[in-house]
């Protein structure tokens, strides 16, 4: 892959890196939630991402921060569907904690990016 567009962004690079560690954690998960909190982790995990990507694609600045604000909301909403799984058992509270750390990581740099964003409009 060449370092051009959102590849060269390091909030996507991290956000994908992290929607793939979530998928893998899910395949885990008990069978009779596939359609359940397994798709629903998913979905909002590669949301991250995706809206990164679709975003960047775009020439304004402000629909831009728009689609990086739906990435934001789509980790919030991560953010709670791990505290569940944990809750539930699914996850191990070890294995939560790395990835919740994780997430906030992403979650700062994604602030920052905003805000770099938000400045140039």
């Amino acid at each position: 892959m060449q370092n051009k567009g959102y590849r060269k962004l390091k909030v996507w690079e991290e956000s994908h890196k992290f929607a793939l560690e979530i998928y893998k954690v899910a395949h885990g998960f008990p069978k009779e939630e596939l359609y359940g909190l397994t798709s629903q982790l998913r979905r909002a995990v590669f949301s991250i991402p995706i809206n990164i990507v679709e975003g960047q694609a775009d020439t304004s600045k402000k629909e831009f921060l728009r689609f990086l604000n739906i990435s934001n909301r789509s980790l919030v909403e991560v953010e709670y569907l791990l505290e569940v799984v944990k809750e539930l058992g699914f996850i191990e509270k070890s294995e939560h904690d790395v990835l919740e750390k994780q997430r906030q990581e992403i979650a700062i740099m994604l602030t920052a990016f905003m805000k770099s964003v938000r400045n140039k409009l």
